[in-house]
């Protein structure tokens, strides 16, 4: 650079980077990565002003004073806006049909009931000359009541107009029981270990309680039919030590005391010091009449 002749000798003023930014640089520009962080800083810069710029206001709403203008109405019409407004009803127009009344005052009163007669109609007038015919209505009821041992009562009573009617000695009362048709078979052990079995004897219409085979020797007792299943069922004597068939025992848990039997099928037992055995064998069971009352 050329020097001005005959004026002041210049000197311009030395500047110095930090060793750090000379550093920075040299680095950046051996990677290649210096154009990327001038764009980086371009557009640190240029951001707040596109944002800024680009933002628009919107545009203020409409005022409640400016309507829209009305469209064209068609020819021969026309639309009435009126105000609502909602509430109750006043309470003399809603009720102004109906016709006040004394809340104290009856105004039902009870049918008059007088001349009338069941079955419609008015009572006819009385003359001077009446008849009176009186029919008497006669009811018979029969009442059967059957007990928990079988037995079973009946009772006859006869009533007229409403009155219980003397029988005039005919029976007022029946009385029935379940009677049972038993063939009952003995067998005994004799002297030297044998057998000794007696023919089968029928007994008819063993009535409840009843000792079988008989009073002398009571291996069971006659107690009537079961309620449920119909079936007889006996009571087993305190001398039975054993029994063998297909009864069903109703009570008891070491010995049976009380034991239901089936028509034809046999039941044995083994009663007594001499181990007498019993084969009982109920072939019907009907109810017979046992009194009157």
């Amino acid at each position: 650079m050329k020097r001005l002749k005959g004026g002041p000798e210049l000197k311009m003023p030395e500047l110095k980077m930090p060793p750090f930014l000379v550093d920075l640089y040299w680095d950046l520009r051996d990677r290649h990565l210096l154009p990327l962080v001038v764009l980086a800083i371009v557009a640190i810069i240029a951001v707040p002003f596109l944002l800024g710029g680009g933002s628009k206001q919107p545009p203020p709403p409409a005022t409640a004073g400016i309507s829209a203008a009305p469209s064209p109405e068609p020819a021969g019409s026309k639309l009435t806006v009126v105000e609502a407004k909602p509430g109750l009803r006043d309470y003399r127009k809603r009720l102004r049909h109906d016709n006040p009344t004394d809340p104290f005052k009856q105004r039902f009163t009870s049918p008059d009931l007088k001349g009338a007669k069941l079955g419609g109609g008015e009572e006819a007038p009385s003359s001077s000359t009446s008849s009176t015919t009186s029919t008497s209505t006669s009811t018979t009821k029969v009442t059967k009541t059957e007990n928990s041992s079988g037995s079973s009562t009946t009772e006859v009573t006869t009533e007229t107009n409403g009155e219980p009617e003397s029988s005039g000695g005919s029976p007022g009362l029946t009385l029935f029981a379940f009677a049972i048709d038993v063939q009952i078979t003995k067998t005994t052990t004799t002297a030297d270990g044998g057998k000794d079995k007696t023919e089968p004897k029928v007994k008819h219409r063993v009535i409840p309680p009843s000792p079988l085979p008989g009073e002398k020797a009571q291996a069971v007792t006659y107690m009537g039919i079961s309620p449920t299943t119909r079936l007889p069922f006996f009571l087993v004597g305190e001398g039975v030590s054993g029994i063998f068939g297909e009864g069903k025992c109703l009570s008891g848990l070491n010995t049976c005391q009380l034991i239901e039997l089936e028509l034809g099928m046999p039941e044995t037992f083994v009663f007594g010091p001499g181990n007498t055995r019993y084969k009982i064998n109920v072939l019907k069971v009907e109810p017979v009449v046992t009194g009157h009352t």
